[in-house]
């Protein structure tokens, strides 16, 4: 299960479920709409804030760097 907490957990299961995106062309609504839509995720959608999306950005950005 996915939690807003687990921004790493979250950018992995990003990076398997849309292999190709460029991360510069994605904005936190995308992010958000992506996130929501995993099949592991399981908290409350109305807890997240930017910093969180910009955490799991981050972590993504960072296991797809040099790939």
């Amino acid at each position: 299960m996915l939690t807003w907490d687990a921004s790493y957990e979250m950018a992995l299961a990003l990076r398997d479920a849309h292999p190709n995106v460029d991360l510069e062309q994605v904005s936190t609504g995308m992010l958000y709409e992506w996130v929501i839509a995993l099949p592991d995720f399981a908290d409350d959608p109305a807890l997240v804030n930017e910093a969180m999306l910009v955490a799991i950005l981050q972590e993504w950005y960072e296991e797809t760097d040099g790939v």
